[in-house]
C-alpha cells in the first residue's frame, strides 16, 4: 500500500499566497517562498502552487516566482493556472516544476492532458478538478470555481486518468475554507473508482479530518492550506497523529 502524503498549497494572486472561504472572501496569507521553505522544514512531501486568477486574467502562470521557489525547495513541486498548451508546461518545468496541474484548459480541451502527459510522462499531470455540489449531483467548474459545467465530477475524473492523467486533485467547493472536514462521499466515488492517486481538498481543519478522509476513502494524500499557513496545525504534528493512528504516512 502506498504511503500517505501530506500536501501544503500556496493559492497565490498578484505574487502572495492566499486563501479564501468557497473559493471568494479571498485575505492574504503571507510570503510564498518563505512559507515553501518552512513547508520543507517541517517535512512536507510534496508542496502544490496554483495561480489561482492567471486563467481568469488569461495569463500565463508567474514563471518567475516558480524559479523563485523551486530554487528554495527540495521535494515534488506541481504548479497550476494559466496552462493552456504543451508549450507553456514545458517552460513551468524548466522553471522547475516536477508537476503540471491543469483544469480549466482540460475542459476546454482534453487532448491537452495526453499531449503534456506525452511529453513529460504521465506522472507529471495532475489534473485539477473543482468540484460542487448542486441538485443532486457533485459537478465540474472550471475558471476558479465561477463557471459551472455540465460534466460530472466522477466522469470526468475517469475520461482524465483514460487520457493520461497520473493524479487528480479534488477540491471540494462546498467544503473550502469551511474547515469542516473533507467532502467523503465525492472522495471515496473517484479513488474507488480509479487507478491513479487522488489527493483530497477542501474542508481540513483538525487532525482528525484527514484520519477520516485515510481511514473511509482511498484517498493518496490530504492537501490544505491555511491551517498550514496561519500555524493551526503544524505538519510534523499532523503526521505523528496519523501514525498513532496506523496511518502509513510518508
Amino acid at each position: 500500500m502506498l504511503k500517505k502524503r501530506i500536501i501544503p498549497c500556496l493559492d497565490i494572486k498578484d505574487g502572495r499566497t492566499v486563501k479564501g472561504v468557497n473559493f471568494v472572501d479571498i485575505r492574504d496569507a503571507g510570503d510564498p517562498i518563505e512559507l515553501a521553505k518552512r513547508y520543507v522544514k517541517e517535512g512536507a512531501d510534496e508542496l502544490m502552487f496554483l495561480d489561482i486568477t492567471a486563467t481568469i486574467e488569461k495569463r500565463k502562470t508567474l514563471i518567475k516566482l516558480v524559479e523563485k521557489v523551486a530554487a528554495e525547495i527540495n521535494i515534488p513541486f506541481a504548479v497550476g493556472g494559466g496552462i493552456r498548451k504543451v508549450e507553456d508546461a514545458v517552460l513551468v518545468i524548466k522553471a522547475g516544476a516536477d508537476k503540471i496541474s491543469i483544469n480549466s484548459a482540460a475542459v476546454k480541451r482534453p487532448q491537452l492532458i495526453t499531449e503534456i502527459a506525452n511529453q513529460f510522462g504521465r506522472q507529471c499531470v495532475v489534473l485539477a478538478i473543482d468540484t460542487k455540489f448542486d441538485k443532486g449531483n457533485w459537478w465540474v467548474y472550471t475558471h476558479g470555481g465561477s463557471r459551472k459545467t455540465g460534466m460530472k465530477a466522477l466522469d470526468w475524473a475517469k475520461q482524465g486518468e483514460q487520457l493520461g492523467a497520473g493524479e487528480i486533485l479534488l477540491t471540494s467547493m462546498n467544503k473550502d475554507g469551511t474547515k469542516s472536514g473533507f467532502s467523503l462521499d465525492i472522495t471515496a466515488q473517484i479513488s474507488e473508482a480509479l487507478n491513479i492517486p487522488v489527493i483530497a481538498s477542501g474542508g481540513a481543519g483538525e487532525k482528525c479530518h484527514f484520519l477520516e478522509v485515510f481511514q473511509q476513502t482511498q484517498a493518496g494524500a490530504g492537501l490544505a492550506a491555511s491551517i498550514f499557513h496561519f500555524n493551526e496545525i503544524s505538519i510534523p504534528e499532523l503526521k505523528n497523529y496519523l501514525k498513532e493512528h496506523k496511518i502509513s504516512i510518508r
